[in-house]
């Protein structure tokens, strides 16, 4: 099962970036079985509690507001909750942060959350598999999500960096 919690920043964000709205996004994605939406304030969902199972979470892009409050235990709404949720059951938590530059505060609260058990998965192209696009690009930082979540084993062969220096090609 997926479940989904999208901040209002996030909706923007979505719209800017994708063309496309993130409520029209929705209807797709709610047609399909095990994929759930919570409200951003909805802390009665299911994965506000330790007691719901969950294999993990990723937030992706995390803001550096976002990776702030939960470096420091604040849960204002259900994304944070369900982050510290995840620590505080030891759980696999991926945050994915988007800025940069970086200053000290920024790589303070990712230190704190690494050393809580966090890993902190930064969106680097893998250049040296030459990707002929964005997709590429993205297709490739999905899949390092999916192995930090625990979800896949390891990279598709495609993707591994291999003794041929990179030359492996793009695979849809």
């Amino acid at each position: 099962p997926t479940a989904l919690v999208c901040t209002n920043a996030g909706r923007l964000v979505w719209q800017e970036e994708l063309d496309v709205s993130f409520t029209e996004t929705l209807a797709l994605w709610q047609e399909h079985p095990g994929f759930t939406f919570h409200p951003i304030n909805d802390l009665r969902a299911p994965i506000a509690s330790g007691t719901y199972p969950t294999r993990g979470m990723v937030m992706v892009p995390a803001s550096m507001n976002s990776i702030a409050s939960v470096a420091n235990g604040l849960s204002s709404n259900l994304l944070l909750r369900a982050a510290d949720v995840c620590l505080k059951e030891t759980r696999r938590l991926v945050l994915v942060p988007r800025e940069s530059p970086l200053h000290s505060i920024h790589l303070e609260n990712m230190l704190k959350l690494s050393r809580m058990g966090a890993v902190i998965l930064t969106p680097e192209p893998a250049f040296y598999l030459k990707p002929k696009s964005v997709e590429d690009v993205v297709r490739f930082v999905v899949a390092r999500i999916m192995v930090a979540l625990n979800l896949d084993e390891e990279l598709p062969e495609n993707l591994q960096y291999g003794e041929d220096n990179g030359s492996n090609e793009w695979q849809n």
